[in-house]
């Protein structure tokens, strides 16, 4: 299988937000997903596996900032 050029936008990604990536692997998706959020030093990185309109994806997002 052909894997595409995808375009993470984790440098435009602010804490508390996320985005999803519609494929049909999502385990290879979340791997490649979080090694480029790490690449960036985001450790507050996270990714599941979900389903948005009727589309099978992984949905990546950044922890929103605790309180102190």
């Amino acid at each position: 299988m052909k894997n595409l050029k995808i375009i993470y936008p984790w440098k435009k990604t602010e804490r508390g937000q996320g985005f999803f990536v519609p494929c049909l692997d999502p385990e290879l998706i979340r791997t490649q997903g979080l090694k480029r959020a790490l690449d960036l030093r985001l450790f507050d990185a996270r990714a599941q596996p979900a389903i948005r309109k009727g589309f099978t994806g992984v949905w990546f997002y950044r922890l929103p900032l605790q309180p102190a």
